[in-house]
């Protein structure tokens, strides 16, 4: 069985951005919303393993092809991303798939993360869908410097709303592999998801003026054709499962004032 997405995984990805069931509203302002699906763990202190947030904004200035370019130019990351570490391609696996790997600063004290993750994409007339989920590449192993997270399904849903607007979904499920203080838990959604999503839509509104200046026909994520990266077989990867990587506990990590002062 091939480790790619089918239509299926596309199908229930965007059901899950889509649905309204199971969601409690962290955050709504400027239209912008965040949620966090509830789990059977979240009653008393304890936090859930798994985080699954949902992130969506309405775009009124931006289309929906541009925000998808932004996501998928690696080159431009590198000037919007405020918590990117490392980030680059590996392999491609197939004309909408490929492999790489991605490294991120935490909020302090928490160890900063890495992931390696298998990235699919698929466009049609009335939407854009990027996902991603954690594999285990045989040259990439857990550094020991960072804790190497999971990614369960994380991804993008774009929908246009007009030649110039559209409606930006991020949902990400997610096992930061730790256990991790409830103050960070609740910053994620009220604090950093929202300033990431705000990152991401100026991101979209410099973008065509920077491609502008940096190769503006170059963009292999809609002609595979551009795309240099070496080919590798699928059935190299599987899929990481989040109880094969140590846990880290930075429960009792408490917010130094650095942390404190970005809420």
């Amino acid at each position: 069985m091939s480790i790619l997405p089918d239509e299926t995984t596309f199908a229930d990805f965007r059901k899950k951005c889509l649905s309204h069931d199971n969601w409690s509203n962290k955050y709504d302002q400027n239209g912008m919303q965040v949620w966090v699906e509830n789990s059977s763990a979240d009653k008393g202190n304890n936090v859930p393993k798994v985080h699954t947030i949902k992130c969506k904004m309405t775009i009124k200035d931006v289309s929906a092809a541009t925000m998808y370019d932004v996501l998928h130019d690696g080159s431009y990351r590198k000037k919007w991303d405020p918590a990117m570490l490392e980030s680059y391609d590996i392999a491609r696996l197939s004309a909408n798939a490929d492999v790489g790997y991605y490294s991120w600063l935490c909020a302090n004290p928490i160890k900063n993360r890495d992931v390696v993750s298998l990235r699919s994409w698929q466009v049609t007339e009335d939407e854009y869908i990027i996902i991603n989920f954690s594999v285990k590449h045989p040259k990439h192993p857990p550094r020991s410097d960072l804790v190497r997270a999971i990614s369960i399904l994380t991804g993008y849903l774009i929908k246009p709303l007009g030649p110039n607007s559209c409606t930006f979904i991020y949902l990400s499920q997610a096992d930061p592999k730790g256990s991790l203080p409830k103050w960070v838990v609740n910053q994620a959604s009220k604090v950093f998801a929202p300033r990431v999503m705000r990152c991401v839509h100026k991101a979209g509104q410099n973008y065509p003026e920077w491609k502008q200046q940096n190769s503006p026909d170059h963009k292999p994520w809609l002609y595979s054709e551009q795309n240099t990266l070496p080919m590798m077989d699928p059935s190299e990867l599987s899929i990481q499962r989040a109880d094969s990587l140590e846990n880290v506990d930075e429960s009792s990590k408490v917010a130094t004032q650095d942390s404190e002062d970005s809420s």
